[in-house]
This record gives C-alpha cells, sequence and structure tokens, in this order.
C-alpha cells in the first residue's frame, strides 16, 4: 500500500485508537445503567410469556402488564412482611438476652469470678481481673478503641451507602422493567425495521424464538422455586423447624439461581436446624433426608417437565456458563448466563450450521 502523507496515517491512526479508548471508557462509566437496562430486559423477557397469557384471555395488554406487576410486587411484599416480623423478632430476643449482662455488671463480674475459682482452684483470679481492669484504663485501650470505633463508623456509612444504591438500583429496574413489559412489541418491530427486508423474515423467526426461550426459562425458574418454597413449608411445618417462613422464603430465592441454587438453600436450611436453642440434630437430619430425596426428584421429574418449553442446554455448556456469567457478573450473570447460551445455541444450529453446509 503506498501512503501518500505519513502525517494524514499517523493522525488517522491516532484518532481510531483516542476513539477506541473514548468508547472503552465510556462503557465502562455507564456499566451501572447498562446492568439496570439489562436486567429489566431480562425480567420483561421474562414476564412477557404471562403478560401474552392474560392477553389471549381477553385482556388489553395495559391491564395485562399492569396485572403481572402487581402480583410481582405483591409476592415481593407479602415475602418482606413473612421475613421481616421473625428478624425483628430474633434481634429483640437478643437485645433482651444481652440486656441484663449490662444492667448488673457487676453480678455478672463475681460470677464469673466464682466459676473461674470453682474451675481453676491454683489461679490468681484477682489479679487476673486487676490486670484486665489496668489494661482497659489505659491509653492503649483508648486508642484501641477509637480505631475500632472509627472503623465502625465507616463501616456503618458503607453499609448504608450500599443499602440506598440498592434500593436506588431496585426501584430504576422496576421502572424499566414496567416499561419495557408494556412495550415490548413496539420494541421488537422497531428492532425489526432495522433488518433488510429480503432477511427480516428469517431474523423475526430466530428472535422470536429467542424470546420465547428466556421467557420460558424465567418462568420455568420461578415455578421451581415456588414448587421447593410451597413443599419447603409444609415439610419443614410438618418437623417443626425453626423460623418456617423465612426458611421457605430461602429455598424459594436460591432455587432461582440454576445448577447450585437448590443445593446451596438446602445446606443453608439444614444448618439453620442445627442453631442451639431453636433446633436439633433430628430436625437438621431430617431436613437432609427430605432435600436429597427433593433434589433427585426436581433433577429427573419435575425440571424436565417444567423447562420443557425452553430450548434445551448441554449440562456442559450450562456449567460453563453459569461460572462464566457468575464471574462476569456476579448472581446476576449467573441468573442470565443459561438464558443466553441457549440464545446463542438457536443461532448455531439455525444460522451458522446453515450457512457452512452451503458453502
Amino acid at each position: 500500500m503506498k501512503i501518500h502523507s505519513p502525517f494524514r496515517t499517523a493522525l488517522v491512526a491516532t484518532l481510531g485508537v483516542g476513539l477506541g479508548v473514548l468508547l472503552l471508557t465510556g462503557v465502562q462509566t455507564l456499566s451501572t445503567v447498562i446492568l439496570y437496562i439489562g436486567t429489566a430486559l431480562f425480567l420483561s423477557l421474562g414476564l412477557d410469556p404471562l403478560v401474552t397469557f392474560l392477553e389471549r384471555r381477553g385482556l388489553p395488554r395495559w391491564a395485562a402488564v399492569l396485572l403481572t406487576i402487581l402480583a410481582v410486587l405483591s409476592v415481593f411484599a407479602a415475602v418482606i412482611l413473612i421475613v421481616l416480623p421473625v428478624f425483628t423478632d430474633q434481634i429483640t430476643q437478643l437485645v433482651a438476652r444481652t440486656t441484663p449482662l449490662f444492667v448488673n455488671g457487676e453480678q455478672t463480674v463475681s460470677d464469673i469470678k466464682a466459676w473461674l475459682t470453682d474451675a481453676f482452684p491454683n489461679l490468681e483470679v484477682n489479679l487476673v481481673f486487676d490486670y484486665i481492669d489496668s489494661w482497659i484504663t489505659s491509653d492503649q485501650w483508648t486508642k484501641s478503641v477509637t480505631e475500632w470505633s472509627t472503623t465502625i463508623g465507616e463501616g456503618v456509612w458503607v453499609v448504608g451507602g450500599a443499602v440506598l444504591a440498592g434500593a436506588f438500583g431496585a426501584f430504576i429496574v422496576l421502572i424499566l422493567t414496567i416499561y419495557m413489559t408494556a412495550s415490548t412489541p413496539s420494541l421488537k418491530r422497531a428492532v425489526y425495521q432495522l433488518v433488510p427486508a429480503s432477511r427480516r423474515e428469517r431474523f423475526i423467526d430466530i428472535a422470536d424464538q429467542i424470546t420465547d426461550s428466556v421467557g420460558h426459562y424465567v418462568m420455568g425458574q420461578v415455578t421451581l422455586g415456588v414448587i421447593n418454597g410451597l413443599l419447603s413449608m409444609v415439610y419443614l411445618s410438618i418437623i417443626d423447624a425453626p423460623f418456617t417462613a423465612v426458611l421457605a422464603v430461602v429455598a424459594f430465592f436460591f432455587s432461582l439461581i440454576p445448577l447450585v441454587g437448590t443445593l446451596t438453600g438446602s445446606t443453608i436450611i439444614v444448618l439453620a436446624c442445627l442453631l442451639p436453642g431453636v433446633g436439633s440434630p433430628g430436625t437438621a437430619l431430617a431436613a437432609a433426608i427430605y432435600y436429597l430425596i427433593y433434589m433427585q426428584v426436581e433433577a429427573y421429574f419435575i425440571a424436565p417437565r417444567i423447562m420443557s418449553r425452553a430450548v434445551s442446554v448441554p449440562g456442559a455448556v450450562v456449567v460453563i456458563a453459569a461460572l462464566s456469567g457468575g464471574a462476569l457478573l456476579g448472581l446476576l450473570g449467573a441468573l442470565i448466563a443459561i438464558p443466553v447460551a441457549a440464545s446463542v445455541l438457536i443461532i448455531y444450529r439455525q444460522v451458522l450450521i446453515p450457512r457452512m453446509n452451503e458453502r
């Protein structure tokens, strides 16, 4: 290639590199916004089968979208109303147990001294407590307490900021989900118009398969979560497990996670049944046996029937997709990785392979 002007070539190359850096910087800056949009799009595709089902029953789309969103919000409100009272009750019990330790501090110290004297007759208990008292009143203790207080205060601010950011993000995702769910047909038509007319019909067919696959996958995963949650509620009530409602909610949410969700949730529930004072080894053993049986039934009978309308993904691809999605986007990445893999498989089977066979 003949170079007419080295300066012009260098300028064009520099501008190209600069444009690439600017584009990458913009994507990184807007990563949170892109994550919100991707989450809302994923949720809207998951809700679309339910909206379509209501439309087929004669409801206009706006009414179907409204009923679907209200149903989802009602479920989450019910979960909060179930978990929050139990959490508040446990905090109240903890405060009730620890308050007498501070109110009756002298009595508590006397009890500790008496127990140490009985347990270790040769130990100079008073000297030990005098050393502890002198260390507490020293400058080193004051400095340590100041550092701990500063660290705790910073941690509280960080946690508070994270909670507010999460609440704001959830609100943004909710608004975007409502908008995308209501305008899914018009958004599809707008995208389809960008495809040349000669290829539009084929593109629409593949795009509809992808969106239907994502929607059926999401609804199927939610159905599995509901089944696991309801059965857990019934069985845990029968064996008198602690915090039955909370553990049922744990079973529901962890069942939404593909591949390892049910196993992880079951492990947490079994460990919760071992908590001293509220659980027992017998209860934990009964819960472990139940979840071992349930996971087999879910894997071989329930899941195949519920997921029959979604695109089947080979086991190795499921593992790779879940690990890759989790590494890139955390829990959300693990959730959307499998439907994304299913979409790629559709394109591979119906676009790439036929083109290669034509050559």
